[in-house]
């Protein structure tokens, strides 16, 4: 039952958060473990591994000078940086073979349906324990994919900065959760917020 508490507990954030901003270390473990799914069953040789590293390395080089440069706009500095990415995965295309780009094209399909199915188990989850309707999971869903559209068009625009990135996906965060306060009935909110005490207030194990 606890287990299935955390579950519930996790969802709101994991459906509605997907692209919050995480702590440096877990954000970390995250990143590698995405590129070790993205690269599995690849079997890069040890040549494109050099190459690949190479790759990596020499768009670190440019980026550290780019961001040396005081003497550009802000617009030049995008454009230039967006180049500089765009050649690093142009570079990295190269190395793989059509086998191993098509492996990893389905890497990618596989893991967002895990993703997807994930997120369906803990909808399910939330929606036993919490009592929600079909209409309050159904507006949970569409909140949901109108959030993942709105993410990937921040981070996909390339006339925002890092920093202004990061500023709309936390807005974005935001207005996740007003939208998901305004799905639950206050039972409900009050509910999960006492779920969420007790979780807090849980001892830890030794």
């Amino acid at each position: 039952m606890k287990k299935i508490l955390i579950g519930m507990l996790a969802v709101a954030t994991f459906i509605f958060s997907a692209n919050a901003q995480e702590t440096g270390k877990m954000k970390h473990h995250n990143h590698r473990h995405e590129n070790a799914m993205l690269m599995k069953g690849i079997n890069l040789s040890t040549t494109q591994k050099e190459q690949m590293k190479a790759a990596r390395e020499n768009a670190k080089k440019q980026m550290m000078e780019l961001n040396k440069n005081e003497d550009i706009t802000v617009k030049e500095f995008k454009a230039r940086k967006a180049g500089i990415r765009k050649t690093q995965k142009e570079q990295m295309d190269k190395v793989l073979t059509p086998e191993q780009k098509t492996r990893m094209a389905q890497n990618k399909t596989d893991r967002k349906a895990k993703r997807e199915l994930n997120v369906a188990k803990r909808l399910d989850k939330m929606k036993s324990n919490l009592n929600l309707s079909d209409e309050q999971v159904n507006k949970i869903k569409a909140n949901r994919e109108a959030s993942q559209a709105k993410a990937t068009a921040i981070k996909e625009n390339n006339q925002l900065s890092q920093a202004e990135k990061k500023e709309q996906l936390m807005s974005l965060r935001e207005a996740n959760k007003i939208n998901f306060k305004q799905v639950l009935t206050p039972e409900q909110m009050s509910k999960m917020e006492q779920m969420k005490k007790n979780r807090v207030d849980k001892p830890v194990r030794k």
